[in-house]
C-alpha cells in the first residue's frame, strides 16, 4: 500500500488534505455570515461608495451595472466623499446613474465633501442626501497651467519644439500663452461649464437659469444646498440607505451590499500603472504642465 511504503508523503498529502478543507470551510462561513453577502437572497441596498478624486470611473461603472442587474438590490445609494475630478469621469459616472433611475432608485449620499465632479455626479441620481455641514457645490470648470519660462531662462535652458499647427503646443510651459490661445480656452471651459449646467438642471428637474444663476463655482454647506434645491434632505449615509429601501418597498431592517472594488495588487502597482507614469513622464515630447478638473 501507498501509506505503508512511502508513511512520510503520504501524511503530508491527507494533512495538506484536511488544511485546505478547513481553510475552504472557514472561508465559505465567514463570506455566508457576512452582512450583504452574495449568498444572501434577501432584498437589499446596494451601497457604491466614490471617494478621493474622479480620475478612473471603472469601478463606479461596473458596480452600477451589476447592481442594475441585480434582482436582489432594490434600491442604490451612491456614497460621495470627493472634492471632484476629471470631466470625463464625471459626465461617465452621472451617465450610468441617469441609466440606472429609470430602472431602481439611486440615492446619493454625501459625507464630509462633494463638491464640483462630486456635486455633477450626485446631481445625476433620484434623490440627494447631505450632513448640515457638507461642503457642496462649486459648480464650474477650472484649467490651469504652469509656466516654467522665467526659470528655464535663468539656468540657461533653451526649449526647442517642432510643432504640426500652431495650436498643439497650447498651455507650453515654456512660452507666454498668445491672446489668441486664452480666448480659445476660454472658449473651451465655458463650452464645459454649460455641459455641466445642462446635466445638474436635467437631474434636478430645475430650469437651466435656476442652476446658472448658482454656478460660479462658490460652495455652500449642506443646509444651503437644501435651501437652493441642490440637496433633497439633511440626513447621513443611513438615512440614505433606509430612505432607499422604503422607496423600493423593503419593509423592516434596510440590509445593504457594498459594492466589491478591485483587488489591490503589489506587483501591479509597483510595475504596471507606477511604471506606465513614469514612462509617459520619461518619455514625453515636451513638458505635461496644463489639467483640466473639477477641483
Amino acid at each position: 500500500m501507498f501509506s505503508r511504503r512511502h508513511p512520510y508523503l503520504f501524511f503530508i498529502l491527507v494533512f495538506t488534505g484536511i488544511l485546505g478543507a478547513v481553510l475552504l470551510g472557514t472561508s465559505i462561513l465567514f463570506v455566508v455570515s457576512r452582512g450583504g453577502s452574495e449568498f444572501d437572497f434577501t432584498e437589499k441596498v446596494g451601497i457604491i461608495e466614490i471617494k478621493g478624486v474622479i480620475s478612473d470611473p471603472a469601478d463606479a461603472l461596473d458596480a452600477l451595472k451589476a447592481f442594475r442587474k441585480n434582482d436582489a438590490i432594490k434600491a442604490i445609494v451612491v456614497r460621495i466623499d470627493s472634492p471632484g475630478g476629471g470631466v470625463g469621469p464625471s459626465q461617465e459616472i452621472f451617465r450610468e446613474i441617469q441609466k440606472t433611475v429609470s430602472k431602481k432608485k439611486v440615492v446619493a449620499s454625501m459625507g464630509s465633501i462633494a463638491t464640483s465632479g462630486g456635486y455633477y455626479i450626485a446631481a445625476g441620481a433620484d434623490a440627494i442626501f447631505a450632513n448640515p455641514g457638507t461642503i457642496t457645490g462649486s459648480i464650474g470648470v477650472i484649467m490651469g497651467f504652469t509656466n516654467f519660462q522665467a526659470v528655464l531662462e535663468k539656468i540657461g535652458l533653451v526649449p526647442v519644439v517642432i510643432k504640426s499647427g500652431p495650436y498643439k503646443d497650447t498651455g507650453s510651459p515654456v512660452r507666454k500663452m498668445t491672446k489668441t490661445e486664452r480666448k480659445m480656452l476660454q472658449e473651451l471651459v465655458g463650452r464645459i461649464h454649460r455641459q455641466f449646467i445642462r446635466d445638474v438642471a436635467k437631474g434636478r428637474k430645475r430650469d437651466v437659469a435656476q442652476i446658472e444663476a448658482i454656478a460660479d463655482g462658490r460652495i455652500f454647506t449642506g443646509e444651503q444646498a437644501r435651501a437652493l434645491g441642490l440637496v433633497d434632505q439633511l440626513g447621513n449615509l443611513e438615512d440614505a440607505v433606509t430612505w432607499a429601501g422604503r422607496q423600493a418597498g423593503i419593509q423592516g431592517d434596510v440590509g445593504t451590499v457594498w459594492a466589491r472594488k478591485k483587488r489591490f495588487s503589489l506587483l501591479n502597482y509597483l510595475f504596471g500603472s507606477s511604471l506606465d507614469s513614469f514612462l509617459d513622464r520619461v518619455l514625453s515630447t515636451r513638458l505635461q504642465g496644463g489639467y483640466l478638473y473639477r477641483p
